[in-house]
């Protein structure tokens, strides 16, 4: 495996660790800022927000960078931010530099997916992708318990940690990454990469996925207070169900790429979204014990991934030919669905209280089934329509759509030419 591959893929790893890793630790954030839980909870939320509005903005005002630059003053963003985020003496200031770590990720993750397909042969393109994104599936499953692990007594430990992995892979890239292709002559316009929202099916495509991570995130972010009878306040058995909710999310990326070439993308939507509402519904059971948490934080991702290896898949599948834009517009919905899903975890938890909040993620994750339902009533999946995804898509990246998702805000990895970068640059 080149060694460059995996320095990308240790950039993405720092990125899906930061932006998943603060829902582990909003208790001490809490406490240190003298913030309630839902109100740390809102730094999920900006993040999320910031990554989903920025992606395509900054992917248009950059496109002809060399991408070396690119890369390394993402990173260099993005490790600043961390520092900052773990210096911040305020609520208020924790909130901006979590914007401005957004940024970075925003500006790196979709660089790196692209740059990893300019440094193999085109045949093995599909596996750098996957080793690339895998970083994200790794953060998911380790960098979340490990980083919660590592704040259970000071959350700012946490934020040196990302920031370390962040230089890491800026020290590494800055020595080893060079003579990459120029840049594209000609790049998409803003306007170019939102046109296709204008049609319907792309935009029920991408209203399923706002709708379904609204669900999911809206109960992931404030797990913590979700689980709390099960873990006593305890820090170890939080990070326990946290590496749970990992290995399992790993797990339901590797099922949902199987179980959407066998069964399709309607049945996989509908069928993991009922189980989603169904786990969501007996979470305030569930929540109160270990085992029962144990089983929740086992279901819930095994679903919730299989599901969202589907959706980019029913995006491009739309209209092969334009797949990374229609992915990058996946991806931005999803960051849209986090963001609002903070927002509505805050409100539940506020309304609801700290045990009952989870059955509105219930209610949600119906509706999501309910659209989906709607929104793919008229989209049979026959051999034409497979057959053309296969064309523009490797088959072994198709299985790291999930994580795709969470990383590609600006959807270029998966383009079959080289998205660019200057050479010595």
């Amino acid at each position: 495996m080149p060694v460059r591959l995996l320095l990308l893929a240790l950039g993405t790893f720092a990125v899906g660790t930061d932006s998943m890793v603060v829902a582990g630790i909003l208790g001490p954030v809490s406490a240190d800022l003298g913030v309630s839980v839902p109100a740390a909870g809102q730094l999920v939320t900006v993040f999320a927000l910031g990554y989903a509005l920025l992606a395509p903005v900054l992917a248009t005002l950059t496109a002809r960078w060399p991408r070396r630059r690119l890369l390394l003053t993402a990173l260099a963003v993005f490790s600043a931010a961390n520092a900052l985020s773990a210096l911040a003496p305020t609520y208020g200031l924790l909130l901006a530099t979590r914007v401005l770590a957004a940024a970075g990720a925003a500006l790196y993750t979709p660089t790196a997916n692209a740059v990893a397909t300019t440094l193999v042969a085109p045949e093995r393109r599909g596996r750098a992708l996957a080793t690339v994104l895998g970083g994200m599936t790794v953060a998911t499953a380790l960098g979340v318990p490990l980083g919660t692990w590592v704040g259970r007594a000071d959350w700012r430990l946490t934020m040196w940690l990302v920031t370390a992995l962040g230089l890491a892979a800026l020290a590494g890239l800055a020595a080893l990454l060079r003579g990459l292709p120029p840049a594209p002559a000609a790049a998409p316009t803003l306007r170019a990469r939102l046109a296709p929202l204008g049609k319907r099916r792309v935009l029920g495509s991408a209203g399923t996925t706002l709708v379904f991570f609204l669900a999911f995130q809206s109960v992931y972010i404030y797990l913590a207070t979700a689980v709390s009878g099960a873990t006593g306040g305890d820090a170890d058995r939080l990070s326990v169900i946290l590496l749970t909710t990992g290995v399992m999310s790993v797990a339901g990326s590797w099922l949902g790429g199987r179980l959407v070439d066998r069964a399709g993308v309607r049945r996989v939507l509908l069928a993991g979204s009922a189980v989603a509402a169904c786990a969501f519904a007996a979470l305030p059971w569930l929540g109160r014990s270990m085992p029962g948490a144990l089983v929740y934080a086992a279901v819930v991702p095994l679903a919730g991934w299989a599901v969202s290896v589907a959706l980019p898949h029913r995006l491009a599948s739309i209209d092969p030919g334009n797949a990374p834009v229609l992915i990058s517009l996946n991806s931005s919905a999803l960051y849209l669905g986090t963001a609002a899903g903070g927002a509505a975890g805050s409100a539940a938890v506020a309304v609801l209280g700290g045990r009952w909040f989870p059955l509105a993620a219930a209610v949600l994750a119906v509706a999501a089934c309910a659209v989906a339902a709607a929104t793919t009533r008229d989209e049979a999946e026959g051999p034409r329509r497979k057959e053309a995804w296969r064309a523009v898509t490797p088959a072994s990246s198709q299985q790291h759509c999930a994580a795709s998702t969470r990383a590609a805000g600006g959807g270029d990895g998966v383009r079959n030419r080289p998205a660019g970068g200057g050479d010595g640059e």
